[in-house]
């Protein structure tokens, strides 16, 4: 079944069953012109803000479609949230972790500009770096029919990651840590898991990270992509929580 997003701004929450939900724009030519929606076909349309319809297409053509709304859905923001602060690293090894992040139900996404990230944001960079993230976040979610988009943040120094993620407590992925991010016990607080570039974190950041209250946790044995040891812990927090 397709899924489909209203334009970023757009709610669905004053919808009802039986109303007709209308959709144009590049997601609706995609959809008529590319993915070859037919009349009558049940699809979802998604606001990324909570809710979600689903109904079959009344209307389909000319870059446009219409479904009547058969089944609506209405989620809250889960709790704890979830926050991926990702190192940029290089190639496309972030934007990986930021995909299956993102389809694992990850709630939130910080671009992190580590000592030892070789990728750098500067300049008009930087928010072309972040609306980049924010598309692939955003073609994940459509991919799963999640309810909620995460929201990507502007690329974010370590001095400043203590403010941003003020009130949330801070897990910073170390292979040689101590504790195991399985054992940890938690409580309702968001949980912020810190993933580093790919030569890890810098012995002086960690310090400072740790300093500022945040724990250093190990997923296993076993040392991990960074394109691969943030989506890891989400699915292991997923199942610890509840949520899967």
């Amino acid at each position: 079944m397709a899924s489909l997003y209203l334009d970023e701004g757009a709610e669905l929450a004053a919808v009802a069953a039986g109303d007709v939900v209308r959709l144009g724009g590049p997601e609706a030519r995609h959809a008529v012109q590319v993915a070859r929606v037919r009349l009558g076909e049940r699809i979802s349309i998604g606001d990324g803000r909570g809710t979600v319809v689903t109904g079959p297409v009344l209307e389909s053509g000319q870059g446009e479609l219409a479904i009547e709304v058969a089944e609506l859905v209405r989620e809250q923001p889960a709790t704890p949230a979830l926050v991926l602060v990702q190192a940029l690293a290089k190639g496309d090894r972030d934007e990986l972790a930021v995909q299956a992040a993102t389809e694992l139900g990850v709630d939130r996404i910080v671009p992190w500009a580590a000592a030892r990230s070789v990728s750098r944001w500067e300049g008009a960079k930087a928010e072309k770096g972040r609306q980049r993230w924010a598309t692939i976040a955003r073609e994940a979610s459509k991919q799963s029919i999640r309810a909620w988009v995460p929201e990507v943040a502007a690329a974010t120094p370590t001095a400043r990651l203590p403010e941003l993620l003020a009130g949330t407590r801070l897990l910073v992925l170390e292979p040689t840590a101590e504790r195991g991010l399985a054992q940890l016990e938690l409580d309702e607080r968001p949980l912020a898991l810190l993933v580093g570039p790919e030569g890890g974190v810098a012995t002086e950041e960690l310090a400072r990270l740790t300093a500022a209250g945040a724990e250093p946790v190990r997923l296993g044995p076993t040392v991990l992509r960074t394109s691969t040891a943030g989506p890891a812990a989400i699915a292991l927090l997923s199942a610890r929580l509840g949520r899967w």
